[in-house]
């Protein structure tokens, strides 16, 4: 009787910690690019938290959907505990009041700096001094190149090109080749806008002024850009792709040079499974002194309104952009992680048996902020951007690349918030 009565005892203890577990519901973007990477993290944090139960909604498909539908969810009281968000998109989350500072979670924290966190991660998550998200992917834009099609080409695969009047005459002989085989493509829409700022920033470009009431991209390191577009179509011959497409086109062995993210690498690298050497490249013609390249990625965002579940979702954020949870994320993915002790400890091998995901790195010193449109339009300035891009890429517009500029610089004025009189 007496063993029954221990027995039933532990069952119930059990059910009572199981019970007493803090719920945490996390929400990400791109599942086909981290669902992996996060179910790997969460199996690694219940080891050592037992009493917080972290559960996962559906992704988001993308950055603007995971904005949009996280200002729906605050109206509603239905947000995730945690979001993870583009790196541009923590302006508008603050401006709302959805975003929850982290200062005094950060203060609270004995040794944090010795666990890889910094000042460079706050910076990135800070908005009216005050730190409210953690970078947890970093990507900056590269090149992929099929050194295969190169050198049918007659090109060099050791000694790719540095500018971009290299990358359209290597695209020209690459597209010579016939058939089906393309010279270059761009994933030109990545969420709307972060590949029209990277040729600007490279340039030594901005996007607005510095008080952010006129448009700064009209000027020479716009035109720049636009004109790269242009380019590749009348130059690269670049067909009319989407972004899943464009990766596929490229995977196959279809295209030689291929501009995107970082974050791409582990999934184009399984897509070509061997079919070919695949080598990254760094981003042409970055101005010396002035150029920079606009850091993507997405950050981690505590959006919980009850006091416990804040302090529980603080664990999963530390967890998440601690060294174990950065090193996961860099073997499955891409991207950087910006966690200082994940780069100099967990990942002291993986960069020299990986060089591909090491040409990211070699660019971190032009990382620049991925800007944020003002205002209650700033999403809406995307969409405008986008869709002016597009009437150049799709070759509708690809000869007037300068008109097109022209319009989309009065179309984003007309968006930005006016200026106190």
């Amino acid at each position: 009787m007496r063993k029954l009565l221990i027995a039933a005892a532990a069952v119930l203890m059990a059910s009572s910690a199981a019970q007493a577990a803090t719920e945490i519901v996390v929400q990400y973007p791109y599942g086909e690019l981290f669902n992996d990477t996060h179910k790997q993290i969460a199996a690694e944090f219940a080891k050592t938290h037992p009493d917080i139960k972290v559960t996962f909604r559906a992704p988001y498909d993308s950055y603007e959907e995971a904005t949009q539908k996280i200002l729906r969810e605050a109206i509603t009281k239905q947000m995730p505990d945690v979001t993870f968000q583009g790196l541009n998109r923590i302006r508008i989350l603050v401006d709302r009041g959805i975003a929850v500072p982290l200062d005094d979670f950060i203060k609270a924290e004995k040794n944090f700096e010795a666990e890889g966190f910094h000042q460079a991660m706050y910076d990135i998550g800070m908005q009216k001094g005050r730190v409210y998200a953690l970078p947890f992917a970093i990507s900056l834009p590269i090149v992929y190149y099929n050194l295969d099609l190169v050198k049918q080409a007659g090109g060099d695969p050791n000694n790719l090109p540095t500018t971009w009047d290299g990358v359209f005459a290597l695209a020209k002989k690459i597209k010579a080749l016939g058939g089906d085989i393309n010279g270059a493509t761009i994933a030109w829409d990545i969420t709307g806008n972060w590949l029209w700022q990277a040729p600007v920033f490279s340039q030594g470009g901005s996007m607005l002024n510095a008080d952010e009431t006129k448009v700064a991209f009209d000027g020479p390191e716009g035109q720049f850009a636009m004109n790269i577009y242009a380019r590749f179509v009348k130059e690269a011959q670049m067909p009319n792709l989407s972004q899943p497409e464009m990766r596929a086109t490229f995977a196959a062995g279809k295209t030689g040079i291929h501009f995107t993210s970082t974050s791409d690498l582990a999934k184009t690298t399984e897509m070509i499974a061997g079919k070919f050497a695949l080598k990254t490249h760094k981003f042409p013609d970055v101005k010396p002194g002035v150029g920079r390249l606009p850091a993507g990625g997405n950050l981690g965002v505590i959006t919980a309104t009850d006091p416990a579940k804040r302090k529980a979702a603080w664990e999963v954020m530390k967890f998440w952009h601690g060294a174990e949870g950065a090193a996961i994320m860099a073997r499955n993915t891409g991207y950087m992680p910006p966690n200082k002790k994940a780069n100099e400890v967990y990942l002291k091998d993986f960069y020299e048996k990986n060089p591909n995901n090491y040409t990211a790195v070699s660019q971190l010193g032009l990382l620049t902020k991925w800007y944020a449109f003002p205002g209650e339009n700033g999403l809406k300035i995307t969409d405008v951007i986008k869709d002016h891009m597009q009437s150049v890429v799709n070759g509708q517009r690809a000869g007037e690349p300068q008109a097109v500029l022209k319009d989309m610089t009065r179309d984003v004025q007309k968006l930005l918030p006016k200026s106190p009189s």
